[in-house]
């Protein structure tokens, strides 16, 4: 099983959900190109090199097999889109709330791309931190819902101390910058249209990410690109639902991948 981490995250934090599972199964929980303890390329981030390094991990560690995916949020959606481009490489899927982005209107193309120039100029510069526990306390004020000694955890995860004395986030900060291409929500549609693994999509009823998308957030919109999709609502978790209620969510990927 591949457990694929989200934007500005680490594989480190999928352990609340591998402490969850009752089953001891073999993971893979790789840190993208630029999080975690990645190198961080100097010719910058383009987001097909995503689905590169997921073709790239597979054929190393699934090479004769197709792979059981479960991604949340930047991570569901490089798999989703995975599994349109090459179906027959995935065996089934978890998808955490890869939704997608908002469309981009064709209008704002030129916008969008003076403002990727103009940041080209600058290096984007990350906030530091005292102590861990500073870290801790920042975590737990975004995600309330996260508990105090997870949350510490968490910041064990996403960050080190280094030379200066202060606790750094584990993320090239030019991932702050916009990407040098628009988004384009119609193609990666047509991706998700071309899934046929089983996937079990799963929503958290508390998640201000879906409500941002609007109709293109919904269980409706995604059924009718992936007919067959199982999809499962969590009522009182947000979009981080794999920090925020890891025993809940681990009985679902676990009752899925024993059916599929």
């Amino acid at each position: 099983m591949f457990l694929l981490h989200g934007f500005l995250d680490t594989g480190d934090t999928f352990q609340f959900l591998v402490d969850a599972f009752e089953r001891d199964l073999p993971l893979i929980a790789p840190d993208w190109r630029g999080f975690g303890r990645t190198e961080w390329p100097q010719d910058g981030y383009w987001f097909a090199d995503y689905i590169a390094d997921l073709d790239a991990l597979l054929e190393i560690f699934s090479p004769d097999r197709p792979a059981r995916l479960v991604g949340h949020s930047m991570g569901g959606n490089v798999a989703a889109l995975y599994a349109g481009i090459r179906p027959e490489r995935v065996r089934s899927l978890v998808n955490l709330e890869g939704l997608g982005l908002a469309r981009t209107p064709v209008a704002q193309a030129p916008q969008h791309l003076r403002r990727w120039l103009e940041q080209l100029r600058e290096l984007p510069v990350l906030p530091t931190y005292e102590s861990f526990e500073q870290l801790a306390e920042r975590i737990r004020h975004r995600y309330p819902r996260v508990p105090s000694e997870r949350a510490l955890r968490i910041a064990h995860g996403w960050a080190r101390r280094e030379a200066d004395g202060r606790v750094h986030l584990l993320v090239d900060p030019r991932h702050r910058r916009v990407g040098g291409v628009p988004y384009r929500r119609e193609e990666a549609e047509a991706c998700w249209s071309r899934i046929t693994a089983p996937m079990l999509m799963v929503f958290g009823g508390l998640s201000e990410f879906a409500r941002h998308l609007g109709v293109d957030g919904t269980e409706e919109h995604f059924r009718a690109l992936t007919p067959s999709m199982i999809a499962r609502h969590l009522p009182d978790t947000g979009h981080m639902m794999h920090l925020e209620c890891p025993e809940v969510l681990a009985p679902l990927i676990e009752q899925f991948f024993e059916a599929h």
